[in-house]
């Protein structure tokens, strides 16, 4: 088996939509008359209400490849996606698939709703090639991996969008495929089938090549050895730098607006970030590199009824996920409420998230007088949002040096 045999060859790729439905109709009416008397429409310009839904599309993967393709909705994703599966063509370029292809691109494509899940499976493998006999030696295998027990037997339109996921994604890891395409559909299982499903993509992987289109920049990072970002029907980055690939998409996305939340019974007069040769300014993202010290000053006020607090500050990613948090209550500060403002400055040394942009929640937390944390007085969702910025490759959100030694 040929490790660099080009399994998909996408070259200078565009299709267009119309907007309008009847206009729609009366354009594939003309288009598909061009056709049959030899001529072709492809290369004309766009006509009233027509929008490129892809522009000159290029890239190839090859067998043992993974191939995550991101982007905004609306970017091109999905048209791109029924191309490689050959639901509709392109009006411009071309695209070459080599080997047997397995496609989940919606939720329980390509079953039939009336026939039950065994039933299914034999039809599915009976497309994709496979005698009876072989898929008869899959069987239980796929019936093991869906978890869906004794619903094999029951028709397909009668399964949750779950189970649908389950038994399609089961079909498509055992028929060994030579591409795979999968869409978002694995977000729909629970933590452990998508554990599964990922273990599974990890040994198809070896000897085919997949296509994985997902919102979940983990799942990428973890699975994908190379990215393509699309955006506005245009691809704005390739490459095998998945990390850049991911700060490339997140880019395109405005960054969230501060909240307030809790009872309001303190104010944030004033916080700021510098490093050791950095001050943020007002006017651009502040930025720091990988691995140098973060500074964050704050002050604000409390109620006077409140005698004593607790600061609780979290880093979040752009998916909105905590990734880090420092607790007050963790380090010998106390902070006692004499009516004043309060200031103080805390320091990350080394800071060592991935390079990315994040956003900064504080939190203050009144403290009882049993030295138990109380209710939330106010939280300030966003306040802040800083980039790091490095060559720092890696999928973890924090990537830790350690001291290496050959023994």
């Amino acid at each position: 088996m040929n490790d660099s045999e080009v399994l998909i060859k996408v070259e200078n790729v565009s299709k267009k939509f119309c907007r309008k439905l009847k206009r729609s109709l009366w354009y594939g009416m003309k288009d598909l008359g061009s056709e049959l008397i030899g001529r072709s429409n492809s290369h004309r310009d766009l006509r009233k209400d027509e929008f490129w839904a892809l522009d000159d599309v290029s890239f190839e993967l090859k067998r043992g490849e993974c191939l995550g393709l991101i982007g905004p909705n609306g970017s091109g994703k999905s048209t791109l996606l029924k191309m490689l599966n050959g639901l509709i063509k392109p009006d411009k370029g071309k695209i070459t698939m080599r080997g047997r292809v397995g496609a989940l691109i919606e939720l329980g494509a390509g079953f039939n709703p009336i026939l039950t899940g065994k039933e299914n499976i034999y039809i599915n493998g009976s497309v994709l090639g496979f005698t009876e006999e072989e898929i008869s030696n899959k069987f239980e295998s796929i019936l093991e991996f869906a978890e869906i027990g004794k619903f094999i037997d029951t028709p397909v339109q009668n399964y949750s969008s779950g189970m649908k996921v389950r038994l399609g994604f089961a079909v498509a890891a055992h028929m060994e495929p030579d591409i795979l395409i999968i869409d978002e559909v694995l977000a729909v299982g629970d933590i452990g089938f998508r554990i599964k499903c990922m273990n599974a993509i990890d040994r198809i992987s070896r000897n085919a090549s997949i296509v994985f289109v997902s919102h979940s920049m983990p799942a990428v990072s973890r699975i994908c050895s190379r990215v393509v970002v699309l955006n506005l029907s245009n691809i704005v980055f390739q490459g095998y730098n998945v990390s850049k690939g991911i700060e490339q998409y997140y880019s395109i996305f405005q960054r969230s607006k501060t909240q307030i939340l809790g009872r309001g019974k303190t104010s944030i007069h004033e916080i700021k970030l510098y490093s050791d040769n950095k001050k943020e300014s007002d006017n651009s993202i502040f930025k720091i590199n990988y691995l140098d010290n973060l500074y964050i000053e704050m002050s604000f006020s409390v109620h006077l009824e409140i005698k004593r607090c607790l600061i609780n500050i979290a880093f979040l990613n752009q998916e909105m996920i905590p990734v880090a948090q420092c607790y007050s209550i963790n380090s010998d500060l106390e902070i006692v409420n004499n009516g004043e403002i309060l200031r103080f400055q805390i320091k990350f040394p080394k800071f060592q998230l991935n390079p990315g942009i994040y956003s900064i929640d504080v939190s203050i937390v009144e403290e009882l007088e049993n030295g138990k944390i109380g209710e939330i007085l106010s939280r300030y969702e966003s306040i802040k949002n800083f980039q790091i910025v490095g060559d720092v490759v890696g999928w973890a959100s924090i990537q830790f040096q350690g001291e290496w030694t050959i023994i």
